[in-house]
């Protein structure tokens, strides 16, 4: 199998299994216990918090939380205020901000342009005195697209509104971005392990609970924390910080070589420049696309977003980018990264290429 869908999910790193097995095999002690367990627990987990605090700003803390979704729910729905983000969000975003609408929190949803950017004079007029939260991804999930999100952050604060930053593909990949004062994350996109991620809050900023309990974390988030799962997750930002410009350089790489290989009918969705280069979404006209994933099963690829797939519908960040429906649905996204090798992700790229010739050929 070649694994070509590092956006939905990333390899487990073997430093991440490592830092996990002992706590689950041996420390299985709550980390909230006052015991010299429960301590030797706890101590496990605020080791992994510094490592995962490590790729964020400086000036704020590490809430853990059960993912990014968690983390994205509570920071809106932790706010007060009008609310403006982008039509290319994640659904954890727009469905959240929509059930914010629904309650009668005031909503602007911003368009982008053909190359997936948003349009800074639209923000401007949207971003004013009354604006509670201004919500905004860095790294598009499906199309890689890299958004001005310090300039997004500027316009809010100077309307005094909060920023929110949905790290989730950029963490351990970009340079984090300055001017946030809630930052969401993931360790699963970073090869850490799945259902744990954590909400960065900047000192002074403060937010409603969104579950109510023992209120173990930090800004008061309640709920047993699994020792294991934080530590995985610290070890991968460990080595991700490690490993920061070689990732970066081996993404840059791999990038150049699939542009190279791709034939000249398929067209690069979102901007080619502003994006982060593990990322190709890409389209050919009049391709069928769940025909193309099934008779190339040994290749693991994306009509999408995971979160998305299966619900038949086009892709509303393409759409949102201007796409027909018959164009999304005629896109396939290909993500790689540290444990893609050159070579296979070349024959890939030749084996897709081939089978939609076929498919044009049988049109």
């Amino acid at each position: 199998m070649t694994y070509l869908d590092y956006q939905a999910t990333t390899p487990l790193a073997p430093e991440a299994l490592a830092a996990m097995l002992p706590l689950l095999a041996n420390n299985f002690a709550n980390p909230h216990s006052a015991h010299a367990q429960g301590r030797a627990a706890k101590a496990a987990v605020e080791v992994a918090r510094d490592d995962v605090a490590g790729l964020l700003p400086v000036g704020g803390k590490v809430s853990f939380t059960s993912g990014a979704t968690e983390a994205l729910n509570w920071a809106i729905k932790g706010t007060s205020g009008g609310i403006v983000t982008l039509a290319t969000e994640h659904a954890a975003v727009l469905d959240t901000v929509a059930a914010e609408a629904r309650k009668g929190r005031d909503v602007t949803v911003l368009p982008v342009g053909p190359e997936g950017l948003v349009d800074l004079a639209a923000a401007r007029a949207a971003i004013k005195p009354g604006i509670g939260l201004v919500a905004a991804m860095l790294v598009n999930n499906e199309i890689g697209v890299i958004q001005p999100v310090e300039e997004l952050a500027r316009l809010a604060h100077a309307a005094g509104a909060l920023f929110l930053c949905d790290a989730v593909q950029g963490y351990g990949r970009v340079r984090m971005p300055e001017g946030c004062d809630l930052i969401a994350v993931s360790a699963h996109k970073i090869h850490g392990p799945k259902g744990i991620g954590a909400l960065w809050i900047r000192d002074g900023v403060t937010l409603e609970p969104l579950m109510h309990g023992g209120g173990q974390e930090p800004a008061g988030r309640s709920g047993t924390l699994s020792p294991a799962l934080c530590a995985g997750f610290g070890a991968a930002a460990k080595l991700a910080k490690q490993r920061f410009g070689v990732d970066h350089a081996h993404a840059e790489q791999l990038f150049r070589a699939a542009l190279n290989r791709i034939a000249g009918d398929w067209i690069l969705n979102g901007s080619r420049d502003d994006r982060y280069p593990g990322n190709l979404n890409l389209r050919h006209d009049g391709l069928d696309v769940a025909r193309l994933i099934s008779e190339l099963r040994d290749i693991a690829f994306s009509a999408g977003s995971a979160c998305a797939s299966g619900s038949g519908r086009p892709s509303h960040v393409l759409e949102a980018i201007g796409l027909s429906a018959a164009e999304a649905r005629a896109s396939i996204r290909i993500g790689y990264g540290r444990y893609t090798s050159e070579d296979e992700l070349i024959h890939a790229i030749d084996r897709i290429v081939a089978a939609a010739r076929l498919q044009s050929r049988a049109a």
